[in-house]
């Protein structure tokens, strides 16, 4: 006997099932758009946020280093001062603190030979200006607290060549990797950038005294011609024996 398939229920209309995949399809691509443009969206607000420094307004005297307003481990009686001029989207500084930093702490800075200070040379392109901003601001409420910072930031850092370092990230990085701030003021700091000042300042000092790139030192105020470890105690051994005369 024969079997009415309309009759048993199981009968499926071809136009039917093509326009329910139709409806699908255009739900997809709606919902794909949606997040594309959306994606696009939030990316060009990021993008709008991050400073430059010809917006950045307020008075600078280029004097050279005021070592008062920088970073620095070691005792204010060493009698070396090296500064380091670095960027945090620089691939080299980041080597250079993964490779030397502990142990140059070790060697020249816990035995009191040097006082070792940080100074931003953020050029290599916007991002670089708010991740050192961020650094001013997190130093102005703990010294420590900016050496955690730039050790961590460099472990995280991205690519050189593309925008990584944006307020989102760097709020969300801060509030995961930095404790023992006032999380807030360090927010509202990045934000209103607070002391985007202090790192064009920066910038322009370390310019007027040489600096082209990072990472850069200085040892008793002579600007190293390389960031070679060889030639960065070499410079501090022979002031060293100068100052033992």
């Amino acid at each position: 006997m024969s079997s009415n398939p309309a009759k048993n229920g199981k009968s499926r209309n071809p136009n039917t099932l093509a326009m329910i995949l139709g409806i699908l399809v255009v739900i997809l691509a709606g919902a794909l758009l949606y997040t594309w443009t959306h994606g696009k969206d939030t990316e060009a607000a990021e993008l709008d946020k991050l400073p430059n420094y010809t917006d950045v307004k307020g008075m600078i005297k280029v004097d050279g280093i005021k070592y008062d307003k920088q970073p620095h481990l070691g005792t204010s009686k060493a009698p070396v001062k090296v500064v380091e001029f670095a960027d945090f989207k620089c691939p080299a500084c980041k080597d250079w603190t993964k490779t030397y930093m502990q142990r140059f702490l070790r060697e020249y800075v816990d035995t009191g030979k040097v006082d070792y200070y940080f100074m931003n040379f953020a050029f290599i392109d916007r991002d670089s200006y708010l991740a050192a901003s961020a650094g001013e601001a997190i130093y102005h409420q703990s010294n420590e607290k900016f050496w955690e910072y730039a050790v961590k930031l460099y472990e995280n850092q991205g690519d050189e060549n593309q925008i990584w370092a944006t307020q989102s990230f760097i709020l969300k990085f801060v509030k995961q990797n930095i404790d023992g701030i006032d999380y807030a003021r360090f927010q509202q700091d990045l934000k209103n950038e607070t002391y985007m000042l202090d790192v064009k300042e920066d910038f322009k000092t370390a310019g007027s005294l040489g600096v082209n790139g990072t990472p850069k030192f200085m040892v008793n105020g002579i600007l190293l011609q390389d960031s070679e470890y060889k030639t960065l105690t070499a410079a501090i051994d022979k002031e060293l024996k100068q100052a033992e005369k």
